[in-house]
Formats: C-alpha cells, sequence, structure tokens
C-alpha cells in the first residue's frame, strides 16, 4: 500500500502515562455524565446502570480489537486502514467518515455544554441561554483548536492539567456521594439486571445512548504514530481508559438514581451532575461539579479535534480525501490544514445550531445521532480484527478469545444496536446519523475513480505481520515521516 510522500507527524512524543490520559480525557467522564445521564435516564429508567454495564462488555471487545489490530498496522486512520486492508476498502473508507461525522457533530454536541458550564459558574439563569452559550462554546473552542494546532506535546501538557483537576472532583464526589443518607430512592441491585428494560427495543435505545459513554478512548490509536512504542502502548491506554471510565459511570449513574427524583432529573436535562453535587455538598458542590464538567467538556472537544483530524490527515495523504488534508505544519508538525478545515466547519454548524432549539434537545438528538456513527465504525473494527487474525485465532486461547471471540461479540452487539435503534429515534437523530454516513459516499466513489492506491490496499494478516515494533527513523534532529511502513512481510 503506498502513501503521498510529504512531511510527517512528530513521532514518540507521547508516553504510556500520556496516552492513559488521552484515553480517559477521550471518552470525557464529567461531560458524559452531565450531557447524557437525563437522556438515559429518560430512555431506560433505572435500567441506566445496567445499560452502562451491558455496553461496557462488548465495548472491551473492541477496545481489544483496537489493541490487536494496532499491533499489526500503526496508522493515524486507525480503523479507517484496518477495515479497509482487511474487509473492504469502501467499508474501511465508511468507517474513517464515520468517525469523522460523528466527531464533527460532536463539536455542536461538546461546545454548548462547554458554553452552558462556563455560564452557570456565573449565573445559572445564562447557562440555559442558548444563544450566549454558543459564543462562549465557541471561544472555548476555538482556543482548543489552537492548543491541538501547537504541536501533540502542548496538547498533552493541557489535557494532564484539565484532565487531573476533573478526575480528583469526581473522585471526591463518588465518596461523599456514597455516605450521602438523604435519598430519593434505596440502591436495588435489579438495576443492574434486565427487569426494568422495556423490551429488546428498548434495551437498544439505552446500549445506544451507553456507546456514547464510553466513545472517544480510542483516540489513542489515531495519535499511534506519535506515541513510543506504540503497537502495545495505544491498545493498553484504551483498555484502561475503558475501565477507568466505567467504574466512573457506573458510580455516578447509581448515585444520580438513588439521589435525585425523576423530576430533578427531567427538568435539569443539561445540568443533572450540579444538582447532584448541590443535592451531597449543599452550596460548594455544585460549583464544582460545574468546573468538573467545564474541563472535562473542553479536555474532550481537544481529543475529539485530535481524532478528526488525525483521521482527516491519513485520508489526505492516501489521497481518497483532497490531498492538501495531509499536509503538516513544517514546525509544530500538525496537520494544519484538517485542522483548520474542521474549525471552520463546526463553528459554522455551531451558530447554525441556535436554529435547533434548547441546549438540551439539540444534545439529545446529537447524542443519538453520534451513537448510530459510533457503532458502523466500531462494529466494522471488531469485524476487521477476526480477517486479520483468522490464520492464528486456534493458536492459543488467548488469541481466540481476545483477539476473535469477544472482539466479534462487540461488533455483533454495535450492528444489533444500530438496527434495533432505529424504530426508537426521532427523524431528526436519524436524518443526522444516516444522512451523515450517506453523504460520504460522494468522496468515496469519487476518489475511488480518481485511482486512490487506497482502493488497492495490502491485506493486513496477522500472521505474516511485523513483530517488531515500528520506531520511525530520524534525520537531521527531525522525525522521518511515518510514510505507511507495510506491516506484511
Amino acid at each position: 500500500m503506498s502513501y503521498s510522500r510529504g512531511r510527517g507527524l512528530q513521532a514518540n512524543v507521547l508516553s504510556t502515562f500520556d496516552t492513559v490520559v488521552m484515553a480517559v480525557a477521550g471518552s470525557a467522564p464529567a461531560y458524559s455524565l452531565a450531557a447524557t445521564t437525563a437522556v438515559l435516564v429518560g430512555a431506560v429508567g433505572l435500567a441506566s446502570p445496567a445499560a452502562l454495564l451491558y455496553c461496557a462488555i462488548p465495548m472491551l471487545g473492541i477496545a481489544l480489537a483496537f489493541s490487536y489490530l494496532g499491533r499489526i498496522d500503526v496508522n493515524a486512520g486507525a480503523s479507517y486502514s484496518w477495515v479497509g486492508r482487511t474487509l473492504h476498502p469502501f467499508l474501511g473508507f465508511i468507517s474513517g467518515w464515520a468517525l469523522v461525522i460523528s466527531a464533527t457533530i460532536f463539536m455542536v454536541a461538546g461546545s454548548l455544554p462547554a458554553g452552558s458550564m462556563t455560564l452557570a459558574l456565573f449565573d445559572d439563569t445564562l447557562a440555559d441561554n442558548t444563544a450566549l452559550s454558543t459564543v462562549v462554546g465557541a471561544a472555548w473552542f476555538v482556543i482548543m483548536l489552537c492548543v491541538v494546532l501547537g504541536g501533540a506535546r502542548l496538547t498533552v501538557r493541557a489535557q494532564l492539567i484539565m484532565s487531573g483537576v476533573e478526575l480528583v472532583i469526581l473522585a471526591l464526589f463518588a465518596v461523599l456521594a456514597f455516605f450521602h443518607t438523604d435519598n430519593a430512592r434505596a440502591f436495588d441491585w435489579s438495576w443492574l439486571g434486565f427487569s426494568h428494560f422495556d423490551g429488546m427495543a428498548g434495551f437498544a435505545s439505552g446500549a445506544l445512548i451507553a456507546a456514547f459513554y464510553y466513545w472517544g478512548w480510542d483516540v489513542t490509536s489515531n495519535l499511534s504514530e506519535e506515541t513510543r512504542n506504540s503497537r502495545r502502548t495505544t491498545g493498553l491506554a484504551g483498555l484502561i481508559g475503558v475501565g477507568i471510565v466505567f467504574l466512573l459511570f457506573e458510580v455516578f449513574t447509581i448515585a444520580v438514581n438513588v439521589i435525585l427524583s425523576a423530576k430533578q432529573i427531567e427538568e435539569n436535562d443539561a445540568n443533572v451532575l450540579a444538582v447532584l453535587g448541590e443535592e451531597v455538598w449543599p452550596g460548594w458542590g455544585g460549583k464544582l461539579l460545574i468546573v468538573a464538567v467545564m474541563l472535562s467538556t473542553i479536555a474532550t472537544l481537544e481529543t475529539t479535534l485530535i481524532q478528526v483530524t488525525r483521521s482527516l490527515f491519513a485520508m489526505g495523504r492516501d489521497r481518497t480525501m483532497p490531498s492538501a488534508l495531509g499536509r503538516v505544519h513544517r514546525r509544530w508538525n500538525t496537520p494544519w490544514v484538517a485542522i483548520v478545515v474542521v474549525g471552520s466547519v463546526a463553528l459554522v454548524m455551531l451558530i447554525a445550531s441556535n436554529a435547533l432549539g434548547s441546549v438540551g434537545e439539540i444534545l439529545s438528538d446529537a447524542i443519538s445521532a453520534i451513537g448510530l456513527q459510533i457503532a458502523v465504525y466500531y462494529g466494522l473494527a471488531g469485524l476487521a480484527v477476526v480477517v486479520a487474525y483468522r490464520k492464528t485465532l486456534l493458536t492459543s486461547p488467548a488469541n481466540f478469545l481476545f483477539g476473535g471471540l469477544w472482539p466479534l461479540c462487540g461488533a455483533l452487539f454495535m450492528f444489533w444496536v444500530f438496527v434495533e435503534s432505529l424504530g426508537e429515534l426521532s427523524n431528526a437523530a436519524i436524518s443526522i446519523g444516516i444522512g451523515g454516513l450517506a453523504v460520504g459516499l460522494i468522496p468515496m466513489l469519487w476518489y475511488w475513480r480518481q485511482g486512490s492506491d487506497y482502493y488497492r490496499p495490502a491485506k493486513l494478516d496477522a500472521s505474516r505481520a511485523v513483530e517488531t515494533d515500528y520506531v520511525p527513523g530520524e534525520q537531521d534532529g527531525q522525525a522521518r515521516v511515518h510514510e505507511g511502513l507495510s506491516t506484511d512481510f
């Protein structure tokens, strides 16, 4: 498989610890809880902890798929490259496009709460002003755009500060919630079972929303060309990230169900975590959790920008999208054209979203639409690993379980959720989700007709893959461009 030559991303910038931080920040625990808990509880009620649990199991299968695939193909495009080299280049492009569209939509779903939470620190009534939230959110988005443009080192340093403070605050409130006595209802172990779901359709709609909670940990794979010992590090960091956020999601979702009434949750759909904080620690609690959500939202804007721009960089490098997207800044070693394009499109969408309604309404449709696209590219990655490792699956029980059965079950779960949830979603959510994917057919067919080498790939086969770690060479003090080094002999 050949790639266009040019300046590459900065190699060996991120350590294992850095990548774990990025994985946790990518899933944005505080933001996901604040923005999505009311949507999840509205969909499945007291079954919300169960939805998170039963989505975490297949999500770990997908994380295993990313880990195994990352060992045999180091590529900033991640699933875009892996699916294209195993299943079919068309499916690979759709996989990458699903990430690009979902991440771009998230710029609206993420920037609005960033503005809303910032305003809530000063006046709760301002937080419901969609226009003002848009202005402040856009300002935060532009700041994160500049940070991402400044390079991987600057990005990680900013991330360590934001996510560090966020996780300390969340850990504190997890302990305080445990000892809180003035509860709306008592915890029941049945919340972790199937009895509270409204049939299989209800379970599917809850699982689709739960998938949005976890989404983002795979940013580590998009950073693989910039990570030390990336064949091992990126996959491990993804698995650790899923484990950490799962624990946080369960603790806080159970706390919301125990401490807050259904009316409180419904009335504070975009700010439920702040209400929980005020209940647990009157006076200071609400403000502190607003700070955590604000930092989490800003942090995940940063990781999402990385995901979409690295994916577009890989597409531009392969000439499956305009080749300008594959250009890297001479000083900062970042795909600056992709960053500018994504930033411009997202800002236009953010401003246009003012016409769509309240912050809560925008979040609900956006989250559901993103869930559909996540299910597509996660599911395809789960199938890709089985194909790539098909000749080695029976060589050991570990290979069979972790490289085959578990990812396959994760993939089937994602596709099942996609199909089942179509009957439960609003027309707006389906139009955004499916329509966004359909638009990708235009560039896919155009560049296929142009003869991009991406559509004539070297097949990815784990049985013939290079076992040693790929370490980019250096020349004249600068890291060598990653030119899509073939991992097949």
